[in-house]
């Protein structure tokens, strides 16, 4: 397959020292690669990341065996944005989808904005690297005959769900494996046998074990633990004296904890478990903070849906034995635009296209990038009126173009972004605006400075 290269010198300039790092970062045998992203679990939902009451042995062995990094970010606050930059390497002012419901075009009712046949994805980079891409969970990126749903976006299978919004129904009546619509019978006539996560689980260990004596890509964005808040048992969660609600995320979080151990135990099993890497994250900030007994978003000010931290950064775990350090935590700060170019470099792959992230391996090898603290982070989005946000070193802005404001933290001292020192520091504020409106292109499906007020769902 050929890939479209976008024209541009800068882009030449930009592409050209990480296409040279990719192959020659590429090994004879590049490893496995397993991305897990979850869905809505908030920065302090896991034990290793300072939860108290939801019980995750797997996700904080698997951050004692790699590395846990505590400044990652998502590609954006909700759910379709975030996939998006990540699946491109393209942060929120150049990626095709820039927000759940288009405002203007779109698909269906909900105004789905699909990938296009020109956007490039990482799983058909590293599918023209020699790689067997599979893929379970939810998608996002593209409605039913367009050209983003997966099988024309570099995965080999996938099984799941296209739409964001249908995600939301775990006793759903039909899934889709590859562009076929497959029927749940046990969940038809109002039954709920067939839970839609344990269908996921079950793909995962299928297509490992099928595909274990070649060279995978397995994205996993499974569904776990977004809402509807329904789940088969409680587990140890039924008698706590919280919220229903709580006990329900509760539980979700461990079902999909346990399904991680059972990933984990396969791939040591059938001898591959140094043969693989592993992510583990969260595609945006947790839906809910609940304050004073979970606390799911950890220090963080702010929830899914808005741009400061507790709605922007996530859990990002890192396991790949003999390679990335065991016990390590590393305060670097990278995000989902990183993805594509780092997992390239990962598996020998070549970048193509307009890529705004960067390789992050070396920093996930214990090496130093100075860079990563040097850049300017990016991410803009159309609820409630146009909002862009930027990190910078130890430096975060936000500017809201509705009321014409511009906010600056310390994020070293006031991680909460509760004291604005945008008065205080006119040349960081300058510099960032300068990068804000450099950073966003127009987009032909969602409008700035105008935007109108429409509730992102999914």
């Amino acid at each position: 397959m050929k890939l479209p290269l976008l024209p541009g010198a800068w882009l030449i300039a930009l592409l050209a020292p990480w296409t040279a790092f990719c192959a020659a970062s590429a090994t004879p045998a590049s490893p496995n690669i397993i991305y897990l992203m979850v869905d809505d679990m908030g920065w302090g939902d896991a034990g290793c990341y300072g939860q108290k009451h939801i019980q995750t042995p797997n996700i904080d062995r698997l951050a004692r065996d790699g590395t846990r990094f505590t400044d990652v970010y998502a590609g954006g606050s909700v759910c379709a944005p975030s996939r998006s930059v990540l699946m491109t390497g393209q942060h929120l002012g150049h990626t095709r989808v820039r927000g759940n419901s288009g405002m203007v075009g779109g698909v269906g009712e909900q105004r789905r904005v699909p990938l296009e046949p020109e956007d490039v994805t990482v799983a058909m980079l590293l599918k023209q690297a020699g790689y067997v891409t599979g893929m379970t969970g939810k998608w996002g990126l593209g409605e039913p005959g367009t050209a983003g749903i997966p099988n024309k976006k570099g995965f080999d299978e996938w099984f799941g769900y296209l739409n964001q919004q249908h995600a939301h129904t775990y006793y759903t009546d039909y899934l889709w494996k590859n562009t076929e619509r497959v029927t749940l019978k046990g969940n038809l006539d109002g039954r709920t046998t067939e839970y839609s996560h344990d269908l996921f689980a079950d793909f995962t260990l299928d297509f490992v074990r099928r595909q274990q004596r070649g060279k995978f890509f397995l994205y996993l964005p499974w569904t776990l633990p977004h809402g509807k808040y329904v789940v088969p048992s409680l587990e140890s969660y039924a008698d706590r004296d919280w919220p229903a609600d709580y006990k329900v995320h509760a539980a979700m979080v461990t079902r999909l904890d346990r399904d991680l151990g059972r990933l984990m135990a396969l791939l040591q099993e059938l001898g591959l478990d140094e043969k693989t890497v592993v992510f583990f994250c969260s595609d945006n900030g947790g839906v809910d903070r609940r304050e004073g007994v979970l606390d799911s978003v950890g220090p963080f000010r702010g929830k899914k849906g808005v741009q400061t931290e507790g709605g922007l950064r996530v859990p990002m775990i890192v396991r790949w034995p003999g390679k990335v350090a065991a016990g390590r935590v590393s305060s670097v700060p990278w995000y989902f635009a990183d993805v594509l170019p780092t997992l390239c470099a990962i598996g020998g792959a070549k970048v193509a296209g307009r890529v705004d992230g960067v390789s992050v391996l070396p920093t996930m090898l214990g090496q130093t990038q100075p860079e990563l603290n040097t850049r300017m982070m990016y991410w803009e989005q159309y609820s409630g009126g146009f909002q862009q946000a930027v990190r910078w070193g130890r430096w975060k802005g936000h500017y809201d173009s509705a009321r014409e404001a511009f906010e600056l933290y310390d994020l070293q001292s006031d991680q909460m972004e509760l004291n604005n020192l945008a008065a205080k520091q006119a040349d960081v504020v300058r510099q960032m605006r300068a990068f804000m409106t450099a950073a966003h292109v127009p987009s032909p499906n969602w409008s700035a400075p105008a935007v109108a007020k429409r509730k992102q769902k999914g």
